[in-house]
């Protein structure tokens, strides 16, 4: 099933915005209110935009063959925000640009805010899809709960991920070569000088064209163990996409990075024995027809690609547990591979634990392959999509 919108149906009205500016309040934050933003269609997008000097279908002269993981300055943000208490105002699109914030801002000082990760895809035959991005609204939701942020509705997130995919259309690259990659954030955006939650917020989303995340590319990734650092414990956030995961995470990636590896494996933090994730995605181990992967209770991130991987798995045949995993499971797996939005699904070559380098099977006719081939697949539309899985909007 292929849920679709017009080229430039579901989008609100467009305007320039600035934060910290006033714009009058809209009831289009309830679920299910796509029909209002639809009435505004093509002549909005057409009308409201401020004067651009190139065309929307102009080729923006990047080189696609050489596309890397790295922040390119695009056209269009979607921006609104809300005070404490209330709902999100109607979004609005202005040029991609600086925002103002208050030195007191709760993000700034508390470390109040979220982000999401979610891409579009343009498909051989020039249609723009984006996949399960009510998965990424639904993440959102519930990290913000345990943030104490209010968040847009899943159908504004949606609307709001679709309007801005629409606006920067011409930074989608070409079939077969990378990804618009889109970044929803939510802010602490009010003054605060104790600790508490803002009392207002921000829900912005820029984007770039992304190619592979790691610079080995499609080679075989080579972890390294981490046993001095933790990335999350019980009780904590590591179960959100809180921004506050990640900084304390730098230390150890860099200096694993410094020796060679691609990136950091975390163990548990209480016995240090279970696997947990990477850095930067989660981990799965195979061994004979059982797929593995650390359940997430709480420390670990539930990733999109992570879900949709297990269920391609169990469609295929293999039978996917989500339990506690030792290490030395891993160490006497048959194949390893990480998942992510980023990262899609990247086999390990090696794996690091205290001195020993274990080797894993990677190439073709692995498991790993067969999974990205198929999720890579759908999300490009190659493949049926039988699941609802892919949103085209044009």
């Amino acid at each position: 099933m292929i849920q679709r919108c017009t080229r430039f149906g579901n989008c609100k009205l467009v305007q320039s915005f600035r934060a910290g500016s006033s714009s009058s309040p809209s009831s289009s934050s309830k679920i299910g209110d796509y029909h209002r933003f639809a009435s505004q269609a093509s002549s909005s997008l057409q009308q409201v935009l401020e004067p651009s000097t190139y065309s929307d279908d102009e080729n923006p002269g990047v080189d696609w063959d050489n596309l890397g993981f790295y922040m390119m300055r695009t056209d269009y943000m979607y921006m609104t925000k809300c005070t404490k208490g209330e709902c999100f105002e109607q979004g609005q699109l202005s040029r991609y640009g600086n925002i103002e914030l208050s030195p007191a801002a709760g993000v700034l000082n508390y470390g109040q805010g979220l982000f999401e990760g979610t891409k579009a895809y343009r498909s051989e035959d020039g249609r723009l899809l984006l996949f399960r991005p009510e998965q990424n609204a639904i993440r959102m939701k519930m990290g913000a709960e345990r943030m104490c942020m209010p968040s847009p509705s899943i159908d504004q997130f949606v609307d709001a991920v679709k309007q801005t995919a629409i606006a920067n259309k011409r930074w989608i690259p070409p079939a077969g070569k990378g990804s618009l990659y889109l970044r929803p954030l939510l802010m602490g955006s009010g003054q605060i000088l104790g600790l508490g939650a803002a009392p207002e917020y921000i829900f912005l989303i820029y984007v770039s064209p992304v190619g592979n995340y790691f610079k080995e590319g499609f080679a075989p990734l080579n972890l390294y163990v981490e046993e001095e650092f933790d990335r999350a414990s019980r009780g904590g956030t590591g179960g959100v996409k809180s921004v506050t995961n990640y900084a304390p995470g730098l230390k150890p990636l860099t200096r694993a990075k410094s020796r060679g590896f691609s990136d950091v494996l975390y163990l548990d933090s209480v016995n240090k024995k279970f696997i947990e994730e990477v850095s930067s995605c989660n981990i799965f181990i195979l061994k004979g027809n059982v797929i593995a992967s650390p359940a997430a209770n709480g420390t670990i991130l539930e990733g999109v690609t992570r879900k949709s991987i297990i269920d391609i798995a169990r469609e295929n045949g293999y039978q996917v547990e989500e339990r506690v995993i030792t290490i030395d499971e891993l160490i006497d797996a048959d194949e390893v591979f990480c998942t992510g939005t980023a990262v899609g699904v990247a086999p390990v070559g090696s794996v690091t634990y205290k001195g020993q380098r274990i080797e894993f099977k990677t190439g073709p006719h692995t498991v790993s392959q067969e999974l990205y081939t198929t999720l890579e697949g759908i999300k490009r539309g190659l493949i049926k999509d039988n699941k609802g899985w892919i949103v085209e909007i044009d």
